[in-house]
C-alpha cells in the first residue's frame, strides 16, 4: 500500500489482524522491507499487526534532493508520519541497522508512541559512538563508512560491474532477495539517497542523547562484520528501563533473514513482558 507523510508517498506492507498489537519493523542499507519477510510472517502467526515501510530513499516516491533530508530528525519524523496516517498511537517497535538506529532515536524523542523497542545489530547510538573513539577493532570494522562519505566514487563502486561490490555486501541471502536489493537500489537517484543517510551522519544529534526509557531488547550477533562485541557490550549503559541483551552465537550480521526464528522469539519475549 501507498501511505503520505507530507510530500513524500511511501511503499507500506501491512499484514495481520486490523485489532492485533502493532508492531513496526524499520530495515537497514542496502535493504528494503523485504529483508522482515520471514519475521513478519511469523509475528502475524502469533496475532499481531505488523507495519512494515520501506524507508526514505527506498521507497521510490520518498527520494528528496540533498543530503540534508536524510538526517536522523526527519527519517524519524517519516516513521511517526506512517504511523500517523494509519491511526495508530503505540507500537512495539524493532530496527534492524540503519533502521535500528531510527528506532533507538524515535524511543528516545517520541518515547510515547513506543511499548517497547527491539534493536537488531545496531546498539545505542552513544553506545557506537564509545566504541568508535575507544576501540580500535570497531574503528577497523566501520572504516567502510569513509567510501560512503564520497558522493559520486560510492556510487560508483557500488554499481560497477553489475554490482559487483553490492552483491558482495549482501553475501549469503538468497539470490532472489540479492537481486530484489541490487534492483531497487539501482533505480534513478536511488542509491545516492539511501547513502545520504550516512553523508548526513550528524554526531551533535547524539551528543547527550539521553538513556531510552521504554523496556528495550538488544539482539547482537558473534559473527556480525559491521558491529564489534565492545560497542555491543557497552549498550545497557544507555537504557533506563528494562533491557534485554541476545546474543546469537554464528550468525552474520543479517539477523532478520539468516535467523528470523530467533529473533521472532526475543521480540515476542520483548513485547510479552513490556
Amino acid at each position: 500500500m501507498k501511505v503520505s507523510v507530507g510530500e513524500l508517498t511511501f511503499d507500506v506492507t501491512m499484514d495481520g489482524p486490523a485489532d492485533g498489537r502493532p508492531v513496526l519493523l524499520l530495515h537497514g542499507f542496502p535493504e528494503t522491507g523485504r529483508s522482515w519477510d520471514a519475521v513478519r510472517e511469523s509475528l502475524v502467526r502469533a496475532g499481531h499487526r505488523v507495519i512494515v515501510p520501506d524507508q526514505r530513499g527506498y521507497s521510490s516516491g520518498a527520494r528528496p534532493p540533498g543530503v540534508e533530508a536524510y538526517g536522523m530528525r526527519p527519517i524519524v519524523a517519516d516513521a511517526i508520519g506512517i504511523l500517523d496516517a494509519l491511526r495508530i498511537s503505540t507500537v512495539d517497535i524493532v530496527g534492524h541497522d540503519w533502521g535500528a538506529n531510527v528506532a533507538w532515536c524515535l524511543a528516545t524523542w517520541h518515547p510515547e508512541r513506543v511499548r517497547s523497542l527491539t534493536a537488531v545489530a545496531v546498539p545505542h547510538p552513544m553506545a557506537f559512538a564509545w566504541a568508535f573513539h575507544n576501540d580500535s577493532d570497531q574503528r577497523e570494522r566501520s572504516s567502510y563508512i569513509r567510501l560512503f562519505w564520497i558522493e559520486g566514487k560510492a556510487e560508483k563502486v557500488l554499481l560497477d560491474e553489475d554490482a559487483r561490490r553490492l552483491r558482495a555486501m549482501l553475501t549469503g541471502l538468497s539470490a532472489e532477495a540479492v537481486e530484489h536489493y541490487v534492483s531497487v537500489l539501482s533505480e534513478p537517484g536511488a542509491l545516492t539517497a539511501t547513502l545520504n543517510w550516512y553523508r548526513a551522519m550528524n554526531r551533535e544529534e547524539f551528543v547527550d542523547m539521553p538513556p531510552v526509557s521504554v523496556p528495550t531488547t538488544y539482539v547482537w550477533s558473534t559473527q556480525d562484520l559491521a558491529v564489534g562485541q565492545a560497542a555491543a557490550q557497552k549498550c545497557g549503559e544507555f537504557v533506563d528501563a528494562a533491557y534485554r541483551f541476545v546474543i546469537l552465537d554464528g550468525v552474520s550480521h543479517w539477523i532478520p533473514e539468516h535467523a528470523p526464528d530467533q529473533l521472532t522469539a526475543a521480540i515476542l519475549n520483548q513485547i510479552a513482558a513490556a
